[in-house]
C-alpha cells in the first residue's frame, strides 16, 4: 500500500470513530430525555462532554492528514436510536433500563476503538495515533465501568 492509500485508510478509519463517537453523543442525549435523575444526566452531559472531545481530538489529526472530517452517526447507530424511540413508546424507561441502554452503546464504542488499534494498516508507524486511540479507549472503559456499577446497584 502506497503512502497516499495509507493516509486515506487512516482518515476513513478516524471518520468511523467519529461518527461512533457521535452514536455515543446521541445515545446520551436520548438517555438524558429519558431518565429522571438529576444525577444521572450529570453523568451522562459529562460523557457527552468527552465524546466531543474526543470528535475534536479526531478531526484536528484528520486536518494534519489532509482530510475532512465525517459528519453524522454510523447507520447501525442511526437504526439502534430508531429502535430505542420506538422501544421507548411501548414500555416506560425506568433507571436500570436506560443504564443497561448506555452500557451497551458503551460497549459498542470500545469495540470499534479495539478494531481500530488492531488494524494495522491505520497505526502503522503513528505513534500519535495510537496514544490518542489507546488515550480514548481509557476514558470509554472508566465510563463503562461506572455505567455497569450503577445499573448494578440500581433497584438491586
Amino acid at each position: 500500500m502506497g503512502v497516499l492509500q495509507h493516509v486515506q485508510h487512516q482518515i476513513s478509519a478516524l471518520n468511523d470513530l467519529i461518527k461512533i463517537n457521535n452514536d455515543r453523543i446521541a445515545g446520551y442525549q436520548k438517555a438524558i430525555e429519558a431518565a429522571d435523575e438529576a444525577g444521572l444526566n450529570l453523568l451522562f452531559n459529562e460523557y457527552i462532554d468527552q465524546s466531543k472531545s474526543y470528535v475534536s481530538e479526531i478531526r484536528d489529526y484528520i486536518h494534519v492528514l489532509g482530510g475532512d472530517p465525517a459528519e453524522g452517526t454510523t447507520l447501525s447507530g442511526k437504526f439502534y436510536h430508531a429502535w430505542m424511540d420506538v422501544k421507548s413508546v411501548f414500555a416506560s424507561k425506568d433507571n436500570r433500563s436506560i443504564l443497561s441502554d448506555c452500557e451497551y452503546g458503551e460497549d459498542v464504542a470500545k469495540k470499534a476503538y479495539r478494531a481500530a488499534l488492531d488494524d494495522k494498516e491505520l497505526i502503522w508507524e503513528d505513534e500519535q495515533v495510537v496514544a490518542m486511540l489507546n488515550n480514548h479507549l481509557e476514558g470509554l472503559k472508566k465510563a463503562h465501568n461506572t455505567i455497569k456499577s450503577l445499573r448494578d446497584t440500581v433497584n438491586a
